[in-house]
């Protein structure tokens, strides 16, 4: 039996486009085994994977920081019986490891990251506009190249095995009427939209009786924000601290709708085969980092000639109004939100 270590150890989102990819792969290939080396944290988001799949940590963060506890992991994994390593992140902890394993004599196969398509895309003057080869394509072309073939068949983390809801029942009851998260809230300035807008929207959705709005963030001021809102407005519900990320997933499942920025997410909800509207500043979707499994008309953006003015929304406005952002109302917004609701089975 073939056995291949498959290597992405961040971001959160671009982990998370690895599953349609790995489960359709190991799905489709019994005979063969696949061993994906993540982040510690980060393994937890690949539920119910399939018999012949397992997820190794890695602590990038500690031990496995720098090269002298990096080294001595990867001289540890290029003795494991892999037959080939599949790089699906390209970055120099990475590159380490898969060197390791060419010297035993494991072929390597490597993701294109299509850097130059991409400052084409986002530079300031003669920006060629125009859509970049999915992220989950560049994942399968690895996969295909190393001789493994497979149709993405991937549905949801819970296609074969129905999400345990018995934390959110006991805090909200049996499910009545729409749930929609809101998820206002993004790793970089670039890719989030004014948080006293998107406060707007909540204070829309709540007063839709026959709706229960879930606020998903992080710890600190995210939550902070989040709990404000929850206060203020009727049927609202921050998730922050209720539960561990497995049950986050399991609660996004039964979402009839997610509202986020270009962020994990987003993703998230693909995993789980819930709708997504998505809101997109600074970043594009031609970048190729669009959800999926999703519809490309639920991507909320203004076509202004600056944008994309980066890959990962992390550069600031050379504008300085954030006009990708701030023109978006939140009317607008919310009739998209209607729209989706109007349509949900």
């Amino acid at each position: 039996m073939a056995n291949y270590l498959i290597i992405r150890l961040s971001a959160i989102g671009d982990v998370a486009m690895t599953i349609p990819v790995i489960y359709s792969a190991a799905k489709a290939n019994p005979q063969r085994s696949f061993t994906v080396l993540t982040q510690e944290f980060l393994t937890s988001l690949f539920i119910n994977p399939p018999e012949n799949m397992e997820v190794m940590g890695i602590d990038i963060k500690g031990e496995q920081k720098k090269l002298r506890g990096l080294v001595p992991f990867a001289n540890r994994l290029s003795r494991e019986d892999f037959d080939a390593v599949l790089d699906l992140h390209d970055v120099l902890r990475s590159k380490v490891i898969r060197s390791l394993m060419r010297m035993r004599g494991k072929k390597v196969y490597v993701l294109d990251k299509a850097r130059k398509e991409r400052k084409e895309l986002t530079r300031r003057e003669n920006k060629r506009l125009r859509p970049l080869k999915p992220v989950v394509e560049r994942y399968t072309e690895v996969f295909y190249r190393a001789g493994i073939r497979f149709d993405l068949s991937f549905i949801s983390l819970f296609a074969d095995k129905a999400a345990d809801l018995s934390v959110w029942k006991s805090l909200v009851g049996e499910k009545k009427g729409y749930w929609v998260g809101i998820a206002p809230f993004a790793k970089h300035r670039g890719k989030i939209y004014p948080v006293g807008e998107m406060e707007k929207v909540v204070e829309s959705l709540s007063q839709r009786e026959d709706t229960t709005v879930f606020l998903f963030g992080g710890r600190g001021e995210e939550a902070a924000v989040l709990e404000q809102w929850t206060s203020r407005y009727p049927n609202v519900m921050s998730t922050v601290g209720c539960t561990s990320l497995d049950g986050e997933l399991a609660l996004m499942s039964h979402l009839d709708l997610l509202v986020c920025m270009d962020s994990a997410n987003m993703h998230f909800a693909s995993l789980v085969g819930t709708r997504v509207i998505s809101v997109w500043g600074a970043t594009h979707p031609y970048a190729g980092f669009y959800v999926y499994g999703q519809n490309k008309s639920d991507a909320v953006q203004l076509p202004l000639a600056c944008r994309p003015c980066s890959v990962f929304g992390q550069k600031p406005c050379f504008r300085g109004d954030w006009a990708c952002m701030t023109g978006i109302t939140p009317e607008s917004l919310m009739e998209k939100i209607e729209s989706a609701l109007s349509s949900a089975v």
